[in-house]
């Protein structure tokens, strides 16, 4: 660094405060946020807010084009005409750059989602291109002020032909286009459209990445057929420090494969880490010499480019550095990154140094080829072998030395080359730019000599000599010449040192010699050379000194008289007149030493020092350890520090024994690690004078750093036993020890921390914990460190109780949980308070009122009241008003604490500022600054004073004015304005700017103004007007008292008819309510008397049901819901319904492959996943697959769930497949077919692709928000059909909601309680209920499900492989459902009940496993055949015959007079199905509310379809709301939630029984009806269960009304926000999937239908480009061995 500074100039602000040259200068309305110059015309452009300006190069105004303020609103896709909330917006230019080729200049603001557009740049108001109306692959840049955006223009080669393009960079906004890096086309092409994004990218683009790296673009740039962007990003982890990356792809790379990042690194450890601003030039001649010689950056020659960037730090203060790279380097390292992942698999030397950053995949981004050195030549921009971006890992960083550091934010960095000297512009970030100007970089001519030429070190002036002026040296003709122009850094002038002749005569001619030297200053008399140079305080001595250049003034009376200065003159050899020289009477003792100017009559000066050995050497040893050349001795007579020859005793040998007077803490911990600081005198001279220290008795580790002479011993204090208190002993040289005496003790004890208080505080940080405890005023403040998990806490007193000040938590999770709070001490010792303090949200600002203020001098005061919420937590609030104009670093600022603070409102009084100054108001709440905008200060009012005493006015008048004033309403309202007549204050009626007018005072003034209390009788009085804190005495006015009815009389008179009228009143009312509640009460009656055995009947099975389900929510509280992991809840839901079922190859996961072929066959599915990645060839076989009359709906729904798995990495890239299919699908239905039916089946693959996408979306919310009652209305369902008789064989029940599932006969049925024994499994018996009409296999059922309660399904054992034995005495008997035993009727057989074997309550049963279901029949009889042989003729039931064999019988007997007829008729019993409704009616009501419930419930997907849909629909004229409404019902609750409420097994571990699938199915259908707007007409003849739930609908409809309301009126989910959950989802579930079959089953179908792929691709432009149809063959030769024409 120190080597490259005379060659590298810094200008930090240039100025002509004395050029007498017009400044050039244009000034804007508005803030200026981007300049371009177009270099053919030398035309400059200025993109401002709300503005556009064209500048000629004399930065004269030529054109204006406004581009706002305009309607717009946040999330709003344009065009804004289909928006709501749309508010005036400013348009903030992000982009401003000059296309020359076709004359047009590329602007682009934050209006619109970031739209561009094209103008004219001859006249920028007119515009050559603007659409708002090409969605969103046009939105270039971003809507918010804080994300930066760098551009680049650039030239794409697309079908061989060249095209202009512009690349832009941008950061993160969560409203902006999902590109994080894209190439725009600046004309229609294909199917492009202009500002059109045409590479896809995804990797590079970082879509779900953007939020994890925080990307800052600052710089873009082109060079030798390369792009580079400059940027700052974080490495993706928890930390969030920046790291400067400078990235680079070939400018002609279709796919961004040449895409590599390299970091840089700016000074030491990278501390200047964040990228500001960069210049990319030449260096000049003399800085690229300095480069070279330094031997960092090998040759570098004065044409090579030079990369300058201004960086700054994150660590403590800010500060900011310029650090340089050369480019050629930065090439050389990137091409080494490139190199490594081709040849080395990216390592350099064994040594990792290439990662990929924006990939959730975990393989190795780089593919190793053979070692050929033509292989990087080959692929220079990359392949398709590395789909994913490189970047260097820190290790490989280029590293820079910082060349300039400044202590403050640098943001803007140019550079320029003179006189073969590099000078660098900086600027910084103080203020807003409302100017540009021409600034002349020099002022040489404004220099009249040399001296005042050289001294302003202008690195662009110079003294000219010959022609004897200040100039440029281009503009001094013969400055090549030797000493011809000397350049302004150097500091030389040229000096006549002698002539010869020394004089000739005026008539001749003659050639003069004449000897130049080059002077600094010239030639003068002086003196040098004092003797002594050091001179002792109160010793006579004499001083001699030189004289030099004395020759004029050899006079013999000259005397010189020699005077003391005690100030610095700034410049010796020219002193200036009128300097006073004080009269030395004593030396000053305020310094140690003085440098004192010795001042001769001739004004000459020289320098002596003047010293005192005593200042600052109190005792012995500091008095010895003064430097020899002071010759300071201590004199033992006077006990202090002398010159020696002002003390007449000898100095002794040896100091005293050291003294101890202080300690400090006096307090520390057990087990030791703090630092004691002992203070005393005679402590020693030196470090090692120090032998030994004990504290307390305990060793004390002397601590040489921080030793300071004779004073201050510091050591660290050893660990301690036990408590302890002590003396503190020190051992100093030859065994001289100093104790301290018995008031300086040190304790050893440890310090216990109890309570914190507040126990709460918002994540930005700033909360000040109070933390009580005992003993913690152990040790010292800096031994001390505090922190809330791992958030520091910054102490700020100390003492008996703590205090310390919160820094902002960075977790991710708010609110936190409650975390512990640890205070260590010193080394060793902490104590920790456990969950004692929680991270909550910040506080938010909605709102303020009013929004402006006056000035009010330094008074201030009016009373602004501040709305949000949180602020609670808030400890200190306060408003504060900054100075916003000027250039000024330290601006000035006014603050006021708050007067009255709740959750929700802080009232703050506005500060008083000074006048004529621009402001930002800002709210600080703890650490958290808010800014209010719009707030606006406004100079104070004025009022004219009366010119004479105002006329009186009269009480009962009802205002009077007070005018000839202006500004009152700027900031004021009448409700907070005063105004007082004399001490009587009067309400003011009406305030407008002009004037006031006042009511008058309710009472007669007392005094004549609110400080003169007393009686004035008829005198004027004061009338002041107080606005805040400001009081204007506006005149005096005279107050006339009139007589007035007396109250007496008004009161009775008013009053008593009034009562008189209310009264009357109160009877005829009473009158007519009580015959109303008469009839009322009768009919209420006879309500009752209806309803009263249904509603008791559901009351008593609601209440036997919540006893019931108390055990099951007892499990659920416990976490016990068996929720299926993401990969069976995937599988059940994509691939259960397929015709293989559980056996499906994506569920088994089997794919049959030789071992041989195993990695071949991985390598072509892996490049298979890589084609299915291009959206053309996927949109080209999804189409030619649905175009083939084989390819039916059910193969339709399982290749879409095989691409569902395939792409589920790229769940991003899967919505944006399923967008495109969808908007197809979408006109087709809209212009050919009814438009309601969209979506209302799967016939399609991109509907089968909806369903899934939902399906995935939904599943963190159905275990979080609707799984549990789901799962309680599932548990609720099943165990209230189990209450009754269920027939095992016709699949009907007593209690069911289905009508055609409901159990036609009366059953009769007794409960039984079974003890039962498991075997093996202990001696614990385990009570369960049971039916006597149960079979035995439902028996067995009811008792696995209880034994086995605490195992999902699919872990206990089946029916088949368990066996029960009932043990009613010695013996046992195997229970079975059929047997020899079973009762037999005609040819029908009964299955076996508890009942058949006569099965007691309380029985005791054994439930065994056996190896083979048929096991225990087999033990009662001979074999399998003969039971078959007993059976194979009947036909079997359970507990009804089925109906048609009792019709058969009833005609062959011809009479209906049959015992059959005692079976009563169905429709009897449908009172059973209200009464089960009534009774699981909360909890369908449960189910229902938590999936209509929107706000913060609702999944980002569900908001992210349904603006989808809705924006779709106004796209179309003939979708009505009506239509809309079907297509959401279509998509959310026909797809997914009918389909979760039929299955519940897709999402829990359960079995669901045929008999409660039908219930389900009831409550399917319900909630279906529901979801549409079609109103049900039902009658007599309406299926029962239409009727079951008819009262309820209504409710349902308004629930999903409401619903789909209030998802509409949610703020919008960006692409950004849904892409990055869908990549959160990607990463936390793809490795779980079966990927790898999902793509060999996929390739069945390219397979099959190959022919027709391949034609299509051929068709198709777009994939020609690609080479897609090769790509295919070389898939399909790899796994099949097929021959293509390759």
């Amino acid at each position: 660094m120190a080597t490259w500074l005379p060659v590298f100039l810094l200008v930090l602000q240039v100025t002509t405060a004395f050029s007498e040259d017009p400044r050039l200068e244009f000034s804007t309305d508005t803030p200026i946020n981007n300049v371009a110059k177009d270099p053919q015309t030398g035309r400059v452009y200025l993109g401002a807010v709300n503005a556009i300006y064209q500048l000629n190069s004399s930065l004269h105004l030529e054109a204006r084009a406004e581009t706002g303020p305009k309607k717009d609103a946040r999330g709003c896709t344009p065009p804004v005409s289909t928006c709501q909330d749309l508010k005036d917006t400013n348009n903030t230019n992000k982009l401003l750059l000059v296309h020359s080729a076709n004359g047009s200049l590329i602007v682009c603001g934050s209006l619109y989602r970031g739209i561009c557009s094209l103008l004219n740049l001859t006249n920028v108001k007119e515009q050559i291109y603007y659409s708002d109306s090409k969605g969103e692959r046009t939105y270039a840049t971003s809507t918010e002020e804080h994300v930066s955006v760098v551009g680049v223009m650039a030239t794409l080669e697309i079908d061989d032909k060249p095209f202009s393009v512009f690349l832009v960079g941008k950061g993160y906004g969560s409203m902006d286009s999902s590109k994080l890096i894209s190439t725009r086309i600046v004309q229609n092409y294909r199917d492009w459209v202009v500002f059109e994004s045409i590479i896809e990218a995804s990797t590079v683009q970082a879509v779900p990445f953007v939020p994890k790296y925080l990307h800052d673009f600052r710089f873009a740039f082109k060079n030798d057929n390369f792009v580079y962007f400059l940027f700052s990003r974080t490495l993706g982890g928890t930390d969030n420090k920046n790291f400067t990356f400078v990235s680079r792809l070939c400018e002609n790379d279709n796919h961004y494969y040449s895409y590599t990042e390299l970091q840089l690194s700016c000074g030491l450890k990278n501390r200047y880490n964040k990228v500001q601003a960069a210049y990319l030039t030449e260096p000049g001649k003399e800085l690229a010499q300095a480069i070279t010689e330094s031997g960092e950056y090998g040759n570098v020659r004065e044409w090579d480019k030079v990369l300058f960037v201004v960086a700054s730090s994150e660590e403590g203060t800010t500060e900011s550095a310029l650090c340089m790279y050369p480019l050629k380097n930065i090439n050389q390292k990137l091409l080494a990154i490139v190199t490594a992942c081709y040849t080395d698999n990216g390592k350099i030397d064994d040594r990792l140094v290439v990662e990929s950053p924006y990939t959730s995949s975990k393989d190795d981004p780089c593919v190793k080829h053979s070692v050929s050195s033509n292989i990087v030549n080959q692929y220079k921009c990359g392949a398709d072998f590395l789909p994913s971006p490189l970047a260097s890992r820190q290790e490989f960083a280029l590293k820079a030395n910082p060349v300039f550091i400044r202590q403050n934010l640098l943001t803007a960095v140019a550079v320029a080359v003179e006189n073969d000297h590099t000078v660098a512009f900086l600027g910084h970030n103080a203020g807003e730019v409302i100017k540009i100007t021409k600034v002349p970089v020099q002022a040489c001519h404004l220099k009249s000599d040399c001296q005042s030429c050289v001294a302003q070190r202008d690195p662009y002036c110079g003294w000219c000599v010959l022609e004897g002026r200040c100039t440029r040296r281009s503009e001094c003709s013969r400055a090549e010449e030797k000493n011809g122009w000397l350049w302004s850094p150097n500091q030389q002038c040229v000096k006549i040192v002698s002539f010869h002749p020394p004089n000739l005569s005026c008539l001749k001619s003659q050639q003069i010699s004449v000897d130049f030297s080059r002077l600094r200053f010239p030639d003068c008399p002086r003196f040098e050379n004092p003797d002594p140079v050091l001179i002792p305080v109160g010793y006579k001595t004499r001083i001699s000194f030189e004289g030099i250049n004395l020759d004029p003034y050899k006079v013999s009376s000259v005397s010189y008289t020699v005077r003391l200065l005690f100030d610095f003159l700034p410049n010796c050899p020219w002193i200036r007149r009128g300097i006073f020289l004080p009269k030395m009477s004593s030396c000053p003792n305020e310094t140690l030493l003085k440098q004192v100017p010795l001042v001769v009559l001739l004004w000459v000066c020289v320098s002596v020092t003047l010293y005192n050995c005593s200042l600052g050497r109190e005792d012995c040893s500091l008095c010895k350890n003064a430097d020899p050349k002071y010759q300071c001795v201590w004199c033992t007579q006077s006990s202090s520090c002398v010159y020696d020859q002002l003390c007449a005793s000898k100095e002794p040998k040896e100091c005293p024994d050291p003294q101890i007077t202080d300690i400090t803490p006096r307090f520390g911990p057990l087990e030791g690690g703090i630092a004691v600081t002992i203070k005393g005198s005679n402590l020693g001279i030196q470090k090692d004078d120090i032998k030994n220290i004990t504290v307390a008795g305990v060793p004390c580790k002397h601590l040489r750093e921080r030793y300071s002479v004779s004073t201050s011993v510091v050591c660290e204090i050893g660990s301690a036993k036990l408590y302890k208190t002590g003396e503190v002993e020190i051992e100093v040289g030859r065994g001289k020890k100093g104790i301290s005496t018995k008031t300086v003790r040190f304790t050893y004890r440890d310090p216990v921390a109890q309570s914190v208080s507040p126990n709460q505080g918002p994540k930005a940080g700033g909360t000040v914990l109070t933390i009580s405890g005992i003993y913690l005023n152990t040790a010292s403040k800096e031994d001390l460190q505090v922190m809330v998990d791992n958030v520091p806490c910054r102490v700020e007193s100390f003492g008996e109780q703590i205090t310390c000040k919160l820094s902002e938590y960075r977790g991710e999770t708010v609110p936190s949980a409650h975390l512990p709070v640890t205070i260590q001490y010193g080394k060793h010792t902490t104590t920790t308070i456990k969950t004692a303090f929680q991270f909550s949200s910040n506080p938010s600002v909605s709102d303020h009122q009013p929004r402006s203020s006056f000035i009010w001098s330094v008074l201030g005061g009016r009373q602004i009241m501040v709305v949000g919420s949180g602020f609670d937590l808030v400890q200190k609030a306060t408003i504060k008003v900054v100075a916003s104009a000027g250039e000024s670093l330290s601006l000035p600022q006014f603050v006021e604490g708050s007067k009255h603070k709740n959750d929700t409102v802080i009232m703050f009084l506005s500060p008083a500022v000074n006048e004529s100054q621009f402001f930002r108001t800002y709210v600080q709440l703890d650490d958290l600054q808010t800014e209010l905008t719009p707030f606006e200060y406004h100079p104070d009012p004025t009022f004219d004073r009366l010119n004479k005493t105002a006329g009186g006015f009269h009480a009962r008048q009802r205002f009077f004015g007070v005018s000839q004033g202006r500004g009152f309403s700027k900031a004021m309202t009448a409700k907070e304005a005063q105004a007082f007549v004399g001490d009587a204050p009067c309400n003011v009626n009406t305030l407008q700017d002009e004037k006031l007018f006042l009511d008058p005072p309710s009472t007669a003034p007392s005094a004549r103004s609110k400080r003169q209390r007393r009686d004035t009788g008829s005198d004027p009085l004061d009338l002041v007007i107080k606005f805040g804190n400001g009081e204007w005495l506006v005149g005096s006015v005279r107050y006339e008292r009139k007589y007035s009815l007396p109250l007496p009389i008004i009161i009775p008179a008013v009053v008593v008819p009034m009562l008189l009228i209310i009264a009357i009143s109160v009877v005829c009312y009473r009158r007519k309510s009580q015959q109303a509640e008469r009839e009322y009460e009768k009919v209420k009656h006879q309500l009752e008397n209806l309803e009263e055995s249904v509603r008791d009947r559901c009351k008593k099975e609601f209440t036997d049901l919540m006893i019931e389900m108390e055990d099951h929510s007892n499990d659920i509280s416990e976490g016990r819901i068996p929720f299926l992991d993401y990969k069976t809840y995937t599988d059940r839901v994509f691939f259960l319904p397929s015709k293989d079922g559980a056996n499906d190859v994506m569920i088994t996961g089997k794919l049959d492959i030789p071992e041989s072929r195993r990695a071949t066959v991985t390598q072509a599915l892996n490049q298979f996943s890589n084609l299915l990645n291009s959206k053309t060839f996927l949109i080209n076989f999804i189409r030619t697959l649905e175009g083939r009359p084989d390819f039916n709906a059910r193969a339709k729904v399982y290749f879409a769930s095989l691409l569902t798995v395939a792409l589920h990495g790229k769940l991003e890239y899967y919505t944006d497949i399923m967008r495109t299919l969808l908007l197809g699908l979408m006109e087709d239905y809209v212009h050919s077919k009814n438009p309601k039916l969209l979506l209302r089946r799967s016939e399609t693959v991109v509907e089968r692709m909806l369903s899934n996408w939902m399906s995935i979306c939904l599943y963190q919310f159905l275990k979080d928000t609707a799984g549990e009652p789901l799962y309680k209305l599932f548990r609720a369902i099943k165990h209230q059909i189990e209450k009754g008789p269920v027939d095992a064989q016709l699949k009907k029940a007593k209690y069911t909601l289905n009508d055609t599932g409901l159990l036609g006969d009366d059953v009769e049925y007794i409960v039984l309680t079974l003890q039962v024994l498991v075997q093996g499994e202990g001696p614990d018996i385990t009570p369960v209920k049971v039916l006597n009409c149960d079979t035995i296999s439902q028996v067995k059922e009811k008792i696995i499900e209880q034994v086995y309660k605490n195992l999902p399904h699919s872990q206990r054992p089946k029916v088949d492989s368990v066996t029960l034995e009932w043990r009613p005495g010695s013996t046992g008997q195997i229970l079975s459902d059929l047997d020899v035993t079973s009762q037999k009727e005609g040819r029908w057989r009964r299955i076996n009940t508890l009942a058949h074997y006569n099965v007691r309550d309380n029985a005791t049963v054994v439930l065994s496993r056996v190896q083979h279901t048929q096991q225990s029949y087999d033990q009662n009889h001979d074999n399998h055949e003969e039971r078959n042989a007993l059976l194979e003729d009947d036909k079997v039931f359970h507990l009804v015959r089925p109906a048609d064999e009792l019709d058969e019988m009833k005609s062959k007997r011809g009479s209906i007079k049959d015992k059959s007829m005692t079976k009563a008729i169905t429709e009897i019993y449908l009172t059973r199905l209200l009464s089960v409704k009534g009774t699981l009616q909360q909890f369908v009501d449960d189910f229902f509310r938590s999936v209509l419930c929107s706000g913060t419930s609702v999944p980002p997907a569900v908001k992210y379809f349904f603006d989808f849909l809705d924006e779709q629909a106004l796209r179309h004229e003939n979708v009505d709301e009506e239509t809309i409404h079907i297509w959401k019902t279509n998509s959310l609750p026909l797809r997914f939630w009918v389909n979760i409420l039929k299955n519940p097994h897709f999402i829990f571990d359960v079995h669901v029984s045929e008999v409660v699938d039908a219930s389900l199915s009831v409550i399917a259908q319900t909630f279906m009806d529901a979801c549409t707007k079609t109103e049900h007409k039902l009658s007599r003849d309406s299926p029962s269960n239409k009727l079951l739930y008819a009262k309820e609908i209504s409710t349902y409809k308004r629930m999903v009304d409401e619903y789909y309301k209030g998802i509409r009126q949610m703020v919008s989910v960006s692409d950004q926000e849904m892409n990055t959950h869908l990549a959160e989802v990607s990463r936390s579930h793809t490795d779980k999937l079966n990927t790898q079959v999902a793509l060999h089953q996929l390739y069945r179908y390219a397979s099959k239908y190959y022919d027709g792929i391949i034609m299509s691709l051929d068709e198709d432009p777009a994939a020609q480009s690609k080479q897609l149809t090769l790509r295919l063959q070389q898939i399909a030769a790899a796994l099949e061995n097929k021959v293509t024409d390759l």
